[in-house]
């Protein structure tokens, strides 16, 4: 795990500052510096061709194997419903996996050029933005991956269209071929979204009717946003949190996990992981009422952004100490002022954005209603949240039924994490990295503790992990885990879980594209000769005063 700095001001901490600022200027400014041609030509060029060769192969294998419709008229007017069935749908279903894993070992080797395991070998900005705009346009024709949620997406936005309320009602009350889609644990559930996406749901629902595949693809255009945000504001943070621009776009936008589940999987976290780092990069460059703005659009469209916001509070606050001192007022207001003063501040312009997004879904007071049906991801139980671990292992030891058991496992550990969430905002407060991180601690807190979690959900800590310095050690856990995370669901969404076998088999690839990060050959099968072969890449030539790690 990255550390926070507990002492911004000293002239390391500053010298590091102007370093990774001069990556990040570097790395954009020399970031076409070989030609496509040149560039495919590299080890690097092979990996982003494998990797857009396994994106094609998850699209392909989706129309059979992923989270299909239960009609679908479109592959029997081109009489492929076969591959839905017996044999087709064993072939569909190797064909996803072979993209994922194609994927996941470009992905790998890329890591390897971004990092500098592998000598000679280099990846730049733009480079890996085009890799992640070629990697993603397969996607954008497939069918849902590895989740259904776009199905309840279209349908919440169907009911607003249709005049119900989506927050007090659930889609069964507006039968049809959005509703037959649903996953059926989520039929009588009402919306557990902000207002801002139940409008994006409503607006695509009035543009394409009742069309599940025009939804589905406007859906995901809708997700582009939060993508380019990410793109945009990820290699940003590292310019106060100490990482290098390069490997943040690499672990937290090009991962097979985030585009395969986060586009692929049509979620709204894709938006709302956009919005909220962009927030965070904007008050950290001091754009305080305008990042909250942001985060509170973010919040609109789903509720977790709103965690970075009292943590942003402290940075407002340090800012204004630093930019007082630069004035040479030596009277610094109280601190309690200080923070009343600024917290308020945020408070309304939150509030603001958050009244008038809700006026717009036309919903009145039950506008709000959508806090409310957070609860509703109780429905989910998996091994992925801790809750669920410790109420399995009690019903090994004691006569406790599952249910009885995650009634009080759920309870100890939402008293658990009010405490975390409690200590990291108050712990981490005096320094812009240090308040960064807090919101690290208290993402992954939500993630472990919660009721339920989905392999997608790490996609919020990644977003800011990824802007710290990382070792190699660290990062080949978080390639191991964000490997092991992306295999354990089935295409069609189902839980692979509780299948030994589909475990074991993950556990593996997970370990060995952790080893993989760091050697070429972790499984000594005798072809690193052959990389190395063509590991000859000519280095940018760095100019004077500015570091190469970009």
């Amino acid at each position: 795990m990255p550390t926070p700095d507990t002492d911004a001001a000293t002239p390391g901490a500053l010298r590091a500052a102007t370093r990774v600022d001069a990556d990040l200027a570097y790395a954009t400014q020399h970031s076409w510096m070989r030609s496509s041609a040149d560039f495919v030509r590299t080890p690097e060029g092979h990996a982003a061709i494998l990797g857009f060769f396994g994106a094609i192969m998850i699209t392909f294998g989706g129309f059979g194997a992923g989270s299909t419709r239960k009609y679908d008229p479109l592959l029997e007017a081109a009489h492929l419903s076969w591959l839905r069935y017996g044999h087709g749908y064993a072939l569909s279903t190797v064909f996803v996996w072979i993209g994922v894993l194609a994927m996941i070992t470009a992905w790998v080797r890329l890591g390897r050029a971004t990092i500098g395991t592998v000598p000679g070998a280099k990846v730049t900005l733009n480079e890996l933005r085009a890799i992640v705009g070629i990697w993603l346009f397969p996607l954008l024709f497939a069918v849902p991956m590895f989740s259904r949620d776009a199905y309840s997406y279209l349908a919440q936005g169907a009911l607003l269209r249709d005049g119900f309320n989506p927050y007090t009602v659930g889609p069964v009350v507006n039968p049809g071929v959005l509703l037959e889609n649903v996953s059926p644990v989520w039929t009588n559930t009402t919306a557990p979204y902000g207002p801002i996406f139940l409008l994006i749901a409503r607006g695509i629902t009035s543009i394409t009717g009742d069309n599940v595949v025009a939804g589905t693809i406007a859906l995901r255009l809708v997700m582009l946003p939060g993508l380019a945000l990410m793109m945009w504001a990820v290699p940003h943070l590292t310019k106060h949190l100490g990482g290098k621009p390069t490997i943040a776009l690499w672990l937290a936008v090009l991962n097979p996990l985030v585009l395969i589940h986060l586009i692929g999987g049509v979620h709204n976290e894709m938006l709302m992981v956009g919005l909220m780092a962009a927030g965070i990069a904007l008050v950290l460059e001091h754009h305080h009422v305008a990042g909250i703005v942001v985060i509170a659009i973010g919040v609109a469209v789903k509720a977790t952004a709103g965690v970075a916001l009292p943590f942003l509070v402290w940075i407002w606050m340090i800012h204004e100490r630093e930019k007082r001192a630069a004035r040479g007022e030596g009277d610094l207001p109280h601190p309690v002022a200080m923070f009343a003063k600024i917290a308020g501040l945020g408070i309304a312009v939150f509030a603001l954005v958050f009244v008038m997004a809700t006026a717009l879904t036309g919903l009145g007071r039950d506008g709000f209603g959508w806090l409310t049906a957070l609860s509703g991801s109780k429905k989910i139980i998996n091994w992925l949240s801790l809750p669920t671990v410790m109420a399995h292992a009690v019903t090994w030891v004691t006569p406790f039924g599952l249910d009885s058991a995650l009634g009080v496992t759920r309870t100890i550990c939402a008293i658990a994490l009010v405490g975390v969430l409690v200590w990291a905002w108050w712990r981490f407060k005096h320094t812009e990295k240090e308040a960064v991180f807090g919101i690290l601690i208290a993402f992954v807190a939500i993630v472990i503790l919660s009721p339920a979690a989905l392999p997608w959900y790490y996609s919020w800590p990644l977003a800011l992990a990824a802007g710290f310095a990382l070792s190699t050690t660290t990062l080949q856990w978080l390639v191991g885990v964000c490997t092991w995370l992306m295999l354990v669901f089935q295409p069609d969404g189902s839980i692979g879980l509780y299948n030994f076998i589909h475990v074991a088999l993950a556990t593996f690839a997970a370990v060995v594209a952790a080893l993989a990060l760091r050697t070429v050959d972790p499984l000594k099968l005798g072809n690193e000769h052959l990389h190395r072969q063509h590991e000859v890449v000519p280095a940018a030539p760095v100019p004077t005063g500015t570091s190469s790690t970009a």
